[in-house]
């Protein structure tokens, strides 16, 4: 605890940290401003009905900031840009030119983040549509006169950009990952919201229930601590060489390689691809036809979120998703090229092809631990409400695994800023 303080005085010391923090709470105050700027057309008593009666809308709401259930004009929010950028990710391993501006120093990184935030723009008009057809969907629009939903798509969209322009702000004057720091802020401010619901909702003899619950809770946290530090240290050594009576090079350092090296990512993918069976059941169940009506009320129960077939394919899907994405953030290929090209070697494996064989095995050994982790948190909030049948705990681990992983993020970022703004004091 001193050590916490210790930290929190020197932050508040520096000039350049304390304007930074101020800076990034203000863009956070402008952003739940905005969090509450409702769009016409849309019946908003009924879709907040609609979302508190869905457990899996819920967890979407927490995610969105609240967004989504007061329908703002940030109701798309970060979404697009961090769609955009997962495409340009994967298009640099298929685009060579694309690959060659990731690799071009600071220049090239800035062509790409432009083409991200001019394919921003599209993806945010296509969810913006897709929104509008799912409220349709549930007859919440109170209006079908297409320049009001134009302007409705148009306002979507403008917020999506704004919300990423304020995303970069943060990323160029304040503190922390812009994207990630959204992604917290909005997190963040439905807890208050979540703990009274949960609190409202515990009876006199659920007490016990709820405080073992909370004790979990705390452990659950110190896991996800754990697991996102974790890495696996594989050990270097460089090559000597001779250069008139001197001898350079030969050290042994390591390339750390975390657990889990896809971080969040696989589970937003698995909750993107989780939702396409509730949207369905929701269209056929809105229709006039028994058959279909009765093939969407078998899908609400199969993917309700404390049946058995949603946690055994929500866990599967995560499991997947997180080697696929381990194979395209960690590139074993690349890694082992840089190694040779610095001289470099890892004892006892040739450079070249048997050391991307070699770091392939690694990475495919300690995914296994990342992918249970990762399943794990997952379905963490089915778990919970089965056990508990408190039916509010929407928060779940995925959210606390952003919350946490942003929090060690900024104080990394925090104290490396510290040491730099003090550099003089550590020669």
């Amino acid at each position: 605890m001193q050590k916490f303080t210790t930290f929190l005085k020197r932050l508040a010391n520096t000039p350049e940290l304390r304007n930074k923090i101020l800076f990034t709470a203000l863009i956070f105050l402008v952003f739940r401003i905005m969090a509450h700027i409702p769009l016409p057309a849309v019946d908003i008593d009924r879709l907040q009905q609609l979302f508190s009666s869905s457990q899996f809308l819920s967890l979407l709401n927490v995610f969105s900031g609240g967004t989504l259930a007061n329908f703002s004009v940030v109701a798309v929010g970060i979404n697009p840009y961090i769609t955009a950028s997962i495409v340009m990710q994967l298009g640099g391993m298929v685009i060579p030119k694309l690959k060659e501006m990731q690799k071009d120093g600071e220049s090239g990184r800035e062509k790409v983040n432009q083409y991200t935030r001019l394919l921003s723009v599209p993806l945010g008009i296509v969810q913006s549509i897709s929104v509008l057809a799912l409220l349709r969907s549930q007859n919440l629009l109170t209006s079908s006169d297409p320049l009001v939903l134009g302007v409705v798509i148009l306002s979507l969209v403008a917020g999506a950009l704004i919300v990423m322009w304020i995303g970069e702000l943060i990323s160029l004057y304040g503190i922390g990952n812009g994207i990630s720091m959204i992604l917290f802020a909005g997190i963040v401010s439905q807890l208050p919201t979540a703990a009274a619901q949960v609190w409202s909702l515990t009876s006199a003899d659920q007490l016990m229930t709820t405080f073992v619950f909370l004790s979990l809770f705390l452990a659950v946290i110190g896991f996800i601590v754990f697991m996102t530090e974790a890495i696996r240290k594989i050990p270097i050594q460089y090559a000597k060489r001779t250069k008139g009576s001197r001898v350079y090079g030969g050290q042994t350092t390591h390339l750390p390689v975390r657990v889990n090296v896809a971080g969040v990512l696989p589970i937003i993918f698995a909750v993107s691809l989780m939702l396409v069976p509730s949207f369905i059941a929701r269209i056929l169940i809105a229709t006039d036809k028994a058959n279909l009506i009765s093939i969407g009320q078998q899908l609400t129960i199969w993917f309700n979120q404390t049946s058995v077939v949603y946690i055994t394919i929500y866990f599967l899907v995560v499991l997947v998703f997180t080697y696929f994405s381990a194979l395209i953030f960690f590139n074993a290929e690349d890694i082992s090229g840089e190694l040779k090209k610095g001289g470099a070697f890892i004892p006892g494996i040739r450079p070249g092809s048997p050391t991307k064989k070699y770091l392939e095995f690694v990475v495919t050994r300690i995914t296994v631990a990342g992918a249970l982790f990762l399943g794990c948190i997952a379905i963490l909030p089915s778990i919970a409400q089965m056990l508990t049948n408190i039916q509010s705990l929407a928060i779940g681990g995925t959210g606390v695994l952003i919350v946490v992983s942003v929090i060690l993020e900024t104080t990394k970022q925090a104290e490396s800023m510290l040491v730099e703004q003090n550099y003089d004091r550590y020669i």
